[in-house]
């Protein structure tokens, strides 16, 4: 890798920035889902299909477009699958049934593919000594994405309406399309010609067989994000539920206790740097385990529910950046392929997790949605620890 080629680190914070603005639009529901439902005149159950559709449709996305990245230009791609993002929000902005909401959200997903394209762009422009700490960056981004997705869709929902969040986020990435070209820089090799679209998307399945960490990666991390998705989901219906009581703004302003990701996150990156990110995973595993046991007892008071928070979206990210690192030093030209398989991964429990977030508390209240959450996360500390078998 040459000089001139490794990014500078104005251009790995404004790629993080980017990748915020892009990665935002599927969490601006988080808060605001009860609002929702209740404009369409859907039930707590149905409304999940919302969140559970886009991130569906997000997998299936990543996987027929993101291996792409190892054929064409990264940069060329992420400002086309940018400008699909930008017409999918539009639709959502201007549906006037739930069925057109519905449609918005889901094609929205499928073309949410930017976030992840860059940090396979970036991997290839970062000396290998400094691959934790510029993946922790571009993971900060997109948690400072989904942070400011949630705080300010709540507040914004609560005091002006929920489709004026739609409206903002619409006009943000017509901002970050445009801004990409000069962004990010060109002169990529592109692989064009060497394989036919179906050979290069067939050419995942035999990375299955020869890397098979990807797939105990990808499905610790899937759990991982089954229970993200679930817990905010079913939170917002529970402070806004009759017997808490609080509006939008409130769960805006609790999901703020993210921005303890956006600090830790690079630093967790810099030590799994150092220990070996198999075993800085399971260790985060288990303190997230014992942040997840504490929501039942502490989960009936605004106040004493932040604590369980705190110990989640503290570690909650480093599993990711870990599950990354385990594949992100390897051959560059396999890096986009092994991504997908990665978070197509992370997205099938995306899915899951949206709709049993919403489902489980519709039938079960926060009770089930607690014993839930217990679940993913012991079957995640369990896997993660089997997983320091592969190495270091």
């Amino acid at each position: 890798m040459s000089q001139r080629s490794l990014l500078t680190r104005s251009q790995e914070y404004t790629l993080a920035i980017a990748a915020a603005v892009v990665t935002a639009n599927a969490y601006y529901i988080h808060p605001i889902i009860g609002d929702v439902a209740d404009h369409f005149g859907v039930s707590h159950a149905r409304i999940g299909l919302v969140p559970a559709l886009n991130q569906i449709a997000l997998a299936i996305g990543i996987f027929l477009l993101l291996p792409l990245g190892d054929r064409f230009s990264n940069r060329r791609l992420t400002i086309l699958f940018a400008i699909g993002q930008t017409a999918s929000l539009a639709i959502m902005t201007l549906a006037q049934s739930f069925a057109w909401f519905v449609v918005g959200s889901t094609v929205l997903g499928f073309f949410t593919i930017a976030p992840y394209l860059l940090p396979a762009y970036a991997s290839k422009r970062v000396a290998p000594d400094r691959l934790g700490q510029v993946t922790a960056l571009l993971t900060a981004g997109v948690i400072l994405g989904i942070l400011v997705a949630r705080v300010g869709a709540g507040v914004v929902a609560e005091y002006i309406g929920w489709r004026a969040v739609y409206w903002i986020a619409t006009g943000l990435m017509v901002m970050v399309t445009l801004a990409l070209p000069r962004l990010m820089e060109g002169g990529e090799r592109s692989s064009e010609g060497r394989e036919s679209y179906p050979a290069l998307l067939l050419s995942v399945f035999p990375l299955l067989s020869s890397y098979r960490e990807v797939l105990v990666s990808g499905a610790i991390q899937g759990l991982n994000f089954a229970s993200f998705i679930a817990l905010w989901l079913a939170l917002a219906l529970h402070l806004t539920s009759p017997e808490l009581g609080y509006g939008t703004d409130t769960v805006g302003y609790l999901a703020a206790i993210a921005a303890v990701s956006i600090f830790s996150t690079p630093r967790l990156g810099r030590w799994s740097d150092k220990v070996g990110p198999r075993k800085a995973r399971a260790t985060f595993g288990v303190i997230q385990l014992c942040g997840i046991l504490l929501f039942w007892p502490l989960g009936g008071s605004l106040l004493t529910i932040v604590i369980p928070l705190f110990l989640v979206n503290l570690v909650g990210p480093g599993v990711d950046v870990t599950g990354r690192m385990t594949f992100l030093s390897l051959d560059p030209q396999l890096r986009t392929r092994l991504t997908t398989i990665y978070v197509v991964l992370m997205f099938v429990g995306g899915g899951i997790g949206s709709f049993a977030g919403t489902a489980v508390y519709d039938a079960y209240g926060w009770a089930g949605t607690c014993a839930l959450l217990a679940s993913f996360s012991a079957i995640l500390s369990a896997t993660a620890i089997y997983a320091r078998r592969f190495g270091r």
